[in-house]
């Protein structure tokens, strides 16, 4: 998992070199694109543009993939993501499908909570469980662009 600032990202070239491209597209997004899946290089790289409320942490599920990595960047407002270890992570609510890369997990018995606000970005990796979209203290509006790498 890595948690940094887009501002920041030039520091990240050490990553593979489709992150590194998925983050000049991060650089170049306009705030005022609608919610939708947006190609970048066909499958291996594509972004999927959510506007959403937050909500409480107990309502929201973990998350894991196996095929992409997740580049989460949030553009306007602040949430909370849920992060565990895959090791840590025990209970399937929903097994692994395929079709979408994900597998939905109770909460683990430990677990840390990362804050992002505008222009933040967290890594994901199929190693890394997550639980995004969780309210701060209070449900709030969100504006986010979900990068897709494929690994």
């Amino acid at each position: 998992m890595i948690l940094d600032h887009l501002a920041h990202a030039a520091l990240d070239r050490h990553l593979p070199p489709r992150f590194a491209r998925g983050l000049d597209w991060l650089r170049a997004f306009d705030p005022q694109t609608p919610p939708g899946r947006l190609a970048i290089e066909g499958d291996d790289l594509y972004a999927m543009v959510q506007a959403y409320d937050t909500k409480p942490s107990a309502e929201k599920p973990f998350e894991t993939h196996r095929v992409y990595a997740d580049i989460q960047y949030v553009v306007e407002g602040w949430e909370v993501i849920g992060f565990a270890p895959l090791a840590a992570i025990q209970e399937i609510l929903q097994p692994y499908d395929t079709k979408t890369d994900c597998a939905l997990h109770a909460d683990p018995p430990q677990s840390s909570d990362l804050l992002l606000g505008p222009g933040m970005f967290a890594i994901f990796w199929p190693t890394d469980g997550h639980k995004p979209g969780c309210a701060l203290v209070a449900p709030s509006r969100v504006v986010k662009v979900v990068l897709k790498v494929r690994l």
